[in-house]
């Protein structure tokens, strides 16, 4: 039986006449085993009002009766029963009413969640950590359009002045989140070690095999001097090692990383998956996540369906990219060695 989340009335069944109407944006939780009492008071932290936590087994019916919802935390680390259906009900929801969506994945759903995702509202989070959920939550207020016109005049001090107010919202949030030690019982809630925290023994990505067409090589690839996908591993390989003998927070570049590592796949004719190129970025998954979209919306890759498997695509360089990563590697081959 689903939980009423309808507001109670006093005795003698009138409502209080003195009660202002909450204006916040609203947010409503679909998770297993989360308690609502330990999610309120991240909610008021992040400037948003808690509908309500739903069992995953009830979500698509507690969908179906919500009338309205600002922002959605779906929390899917593990493989279920019409995962994928909710994930669609969800992405569709969000594209019609501009619903902001937060979905924490673990790995074993992260192909999935990527695949689904379509709303350019959705942030998708694999294993975070408390600051990277808080970011979240806090980003998720800002994803829906403002209503209404600024003048010009105005537009930078309010941006600053909301900037300014954010910052202290998401610092009041990780407070809330790092207080709150019980939410780390929850999947999805920082359990163990993340991708940061392991070995950065980097000894070069794993592959599938080829699947139906591959990339041919282009003009620009043939006329640029030789490069060979063991190279371009050879170079991913080094710049893992440098966290051996300096800080290694010192060289995050996750894009680049995806790029040589998306171009080596190219030269060998392999697919890459999502969670492969999320290992490839040595950053944290959420973090590769948000690079992998960002590279996405700059046309730099570009997402292939899987044809043998809908429900994962794979991540591969797009045309003007490769070439350009070819004219790349042609002009600096001699300041690198064979």
């Amino acid at each position: 039986m689903m939980e009423d989340f309808s507001y109670a009335l006093p005795a003698g069944g009138q409502a209080d006449p003195v009660a202002a109407p909450d204006a916040r944006s609203s947010l409503l939780v679909l998770a297993d085993r989360i308690d609502r009492d330990a999610l309120e008071p991240v909610a008021q932290a992040a400037g948003l009002r808690l509908l309500g936590v739903t069992p995953l087994a009830d979500a698509m019916a507690r969908l179906d009766a919500q009338s309205q919802c600002d922002t959605l935390l779906l929390f899917c680390p593990a493989a279920m029963p019409m995962l994928e259906q909710l994930l669609v009900q969800i992405e569709t929801q969000a594209i019609h009413t501009g619903m902001a969506v937060i979905l924490v994945t673990g790995w074993e759903t992260v192909e999935l969640a990527f695949a689904c995702l379509r709303s350019p509202y959705s942030q998708l989070l694999c294993d975070p950590d408390r600051t990277e959920l808080a970011a979240a939550l806090v980003t998720a207020r800002q994803q829906r359009p403002v209503i209404g016109r600024v003048h010009e005049g105005d537009r930078d001090s309010i941006r600053l002045q909301q900037l300014s107010e954010e910052v202290a919202r998401l610092a009041r949030t990780i407070d809330v989140l790092t207080q709150r030690s019980h939410l780390s019982a929850v999947p999805g809630f920082d359990l163990g070690p993340r991708m940061a925290d392991r070995p950065s023994d980097y000894i070069g990505m794993p592959v599938l095999s080829p699947i139906g067409t591959v990339p041919q090589t282009t003009p620009a690839e043939k006329s640029a001097p030789t490069v060979s996908a063991a190279q371009i591993r050879d170079m991913l390989r080094a710049r893992r090692i440098r966290a051996d003998f300096l800080p290694g927070d010192l060289f995050a570049d996750p894009a680049w990383d995806m790029l040589l590592d998306l171009f080596a796949a190219r030269l060998e004719q392999e697919r890459v998956s999502v969670s492969s190129l999320c290992i490839a970025a040595a950053v944290p998954p959420t973090t590769a996540l948000r690079w992998i979209r960002t590279l996405t919306d700059k046309g730099l890759v570009e997402r292939q369906a899987d044809p043998l498997d809908g429900r994962r695509v794979f991540i591969a360089l797009a045309q003007d990219a490769a070439d350009s990563l070819a004219r790349w590697f042609g002009a600096s081959r001699r300041f690198l060695s064979n």
